[in-house]
């Protein structure tokens, strides 16, 4: 029929059905869909390579029927243009609904998930500096959508990692560009991939960025000399005794620093590093040489030194108001100053980190078997690693203590001036 606004006001639906259409014969392709329910809304429809398509123009109570002719005859015209107006609708609409997703999974939103659902399972430690690293350098694009970051924002991003150029932290001066670089683009690529798996995101940006994908090795051990003077010279607590224990024992900084009551057993023969505090994630038991001892001891209250209550939680080193130990920097400068104002020779310059190194150095000097070493740093590469590990459970106790004793004895005659006199018996398996 022609269509008339009266005519459409009388429109009604037959008896059983849901909807009527209903054609004006006035413009082509324009219809009125009416409802059981009462409802009478405009549409045009068309039809485009044998498929037919409508488009939705509106309530008849708040759109005209001239306005609706009008509209009708736009979607007609565009079809003739080889347009599809439906199809472009649908796919704006698509569209608009997919940007809203996008915005709602901001970057920060895909790293607070990432935090939140699967670092959990990772060290306190990496989990808090991949979250800082990334916030850090990322922070001007933190609140736009995560799916619009691109290689190019990344690229760009991380150059200006590597032009922050070189710091002095204390412990010499270190190119930091390359390090942060390295370590931020493993973060993203981590947690993008992550994200990808889970159908949050569709690719990873981080993929196969033109970035360095290994950081130069420090190659720093220190002499017999420049570890004895370093001993003589750490001798403020807490960072002092911490100094000493890593050069006692070969354990990480942090490891130390966080060093509990509770990891130690009553007698002070054994410290037990819970997996949460190693980086392998697994139980690390350190046996304690007796100068290992003797320092611990020193620094137990006097009331308990006998019983030893203490909280379990209690931290044997810590910093300012009970926390961990902070002020690196400070402390390394300090402790640099203490050794060149003693009158020694100018140690090149060093990193704590360095101790560690130079513990696995010595042990192998000392004869110990590489298996051994291995296990006294609480690595799980080299002899550890793959199939060997699965079927190498012994766990190397005896070996670890007799080969931190040595060391201990090796450290203490560098410290007191005596020509260590290395002599060590190779350590065949205990048992």
């Amino acid at each position: 029929m022609k269509l008339t606004e009266h005519k459409i006001e009388t429109l009604e639906v037959e008896a059983g059905r849901k909807d009527r259409l209903v054609f004006d014969d006035g413009q082509r392709g324009l219809a009125v869909r009416v409802t059981a329910s009462g409802g009478r809304n405009y549409l045009c429809q068309y039809t485009l390579h044998g498929q037919k398509w409508r488009v939705p123009l509106g309530a008849c109570s708040a759109l005209s029927l001239a306005k609706a002719r009008e509209a009708a005859a736009a979607v007609i015209g565009d079809v003739a243009k080889g347009r599809n107006p439906a199809a472009e609708r649908k796919d704006a609409a698509a569209a608009e609904r997919a940007k809203r997703v996008r915005d709602r999974l901001t970057l920060r939103v895909l790293i607070d998930e990432w935090h939140r659902l699967h670092l959990t399972g990772r060290r306190a430690s990496y989990a808090a500096e991949a979250v800082r690293a990334l916030h850090f350098a990322f922070a001007k694009v933190l609140d736009d959508a995560a799916e619009d970051l691109d290689r190019a924002t990344i690229v760009r991003t991380l150059d200006a990692l590597t032009r922050r150029g070189k710091r002095k932290d204390g412990e010499g001066a270190k190119p930091r560009g390359a390090a942060m670089v390295g370590r931020t683009a493993a973060y993203g690529r981590a947690a993008f991939a992550w994200a990808v798996k889970r159908g949050m995101v569709h690719v990873n940006p981080f993929a196969h960025l033109p970035v360095a994908k290994s950081i130069a090795k420090r190659e720093r051990v220190l002499s017999d000399d420049e570890i004895g003077e370093v001993w003589r010279a750490a001798v403020s607590a807490p960072y002092g005794t911490i100094i000493r224990l890593l050069i006692l024992t070969g354990q990480r900084r942090g490891e130390v620093a966080g060093m509990t009551w509770g990891e130690l057993s009553d007698d002070l023969s054994t410290w037990t590093i819970p997996g949460e505090r190693t980086k392998n994630g697994a139980v690390h038991v350190v046996p304690l040489s007796e100068p290992v001892r003797a320092l611990l001891r020193g620094i137990l209250p006097g009331d308990i030194k006998e019983t030893k209550r203490v909280a379990s939680d209690a931290l044997v080193l810590p910093g300012a108001a009970s926390t961990p130990f902070s002020g690196w920097s400070k402390a390394k400068a300090a402790l640099d100053r203490a050794v060149a104002d003693s009158g020694g020779a100018s140690l090149a310059p060093w990193s704590v980190h360095d101790l560690r190194r130079t513990v696995a150095t010595g042990l192998q000097r000392l004869g110990v078997r590489l298996e051994v070493t291995e296990a006294v740093l609480n690595h799980i590469s080299g002899s550890r690693a793959g199939i060997a590990g699965v079927y190498q459970r012994h766990d190397w106790a005896a070996e670890k203590r007799a080969a931190l004793n040595a060391w201990a004895a090796h450290v203490l005659a560098a410290a007191e001036g005596r020509s260590p006199t290395g002599n060590v018996v190779t350590l065949g398996r205990a048992g």
